[in-house]
């Protein structure tokens, strides 16, 4: 069976992504424009464009299409940003960020799925704004400060040294919470500090290390 990818993408676009309140034309043409098929490991390509999270290997997955829409909508980005991504997985959201922004630093714990990644975003011509790091987000420092800050897997509670990489102005989207009821809410850092936006609830794998503690009950 050949699947025509580019009309299951356009597919993806009106029939998922702009029904779940995704309206950012720019936001929408880079989710038209990068293949996420191409990014999908081989056994689950016929899946690609479907409602549904992915297996990448190594316990990770790809969010759904709709999430990733309204996560790329909550960022506000503009062609001048400077943007973290803390969790590469497949590399496809490294490559919708580095087509919104101007530069995409991107770390990823996993380094199969680091390689992988940098190899996809190569092949693809989306490495020229975007580099892959492998580290632990949560023992990685930097004195850069970024305009954006994107979070694709769940934390209990946001470490605090993810806000103090954000520039003035800047906004910082994540997953948190207790599964099975985990808010997606936006942060932005304004002159009287730091504002929550709630977006929608949603549920998550937790980042590496990020997990809640396990409870004991007698």
């Amino acid at each position: 069976m050949t699947i025509d990818y580019a009309k299951a993408r356009e597919t993806m676009v009106e029939q998922q992504v702009r029904p779940w309140d995704v309206l950012d034309m720019r936001v929408l043409e880079a989710l038209s424009a990068v293949p996420r098929d191409a990014f999908v490991p081989q056994a689950h390509r016929v899946l690609a464009y479907t409602d549904l999270e992915l297996p990448i290997g190594h316990g990770q997955f790809m969010m759904k299409p709709v999430v990733e829409g309204r996560m790329l909508q909550a960022l506000d980005l503009a062609a001048g940003d400077e943007v973290l991504e803390i969790g590469t997985g497949s590399g496809f959201i490294s490559a919708c960020l580095g087509y919104l922004a101007r530069d995409v630093h991107s770390l990823e714990i996993v380094p199969e799925l680091a390689e992988s990644a940098r190899a996809r975003l190569a092949q693809h011509g989306y490495d020229s704004n975007v580099r892959v790091e492998t580290a632990d987000a949560l023992a990685w420092d930097t004195s850069r400060r970024f305009d954006a800050i994107c979070v694709t897997a769940a934390v209990a509670a946001l470490p605090p040294r993810f806000i103090e990489w954000l520039r003035p102005g800047g906004r910082l989207f994540v997953v948190q919470g207790r599964a099975p009821s985990m808010d997606a809410i936006c942060l932005h850092n304004e002159v009287n500090g730091l504002r929550t936006e709630s977006l929608f609830e949603t549920e998550l794998q937790y980042l590496v290390g990020a997990a809640p503690a396990p409870e004991f009950h007698l």
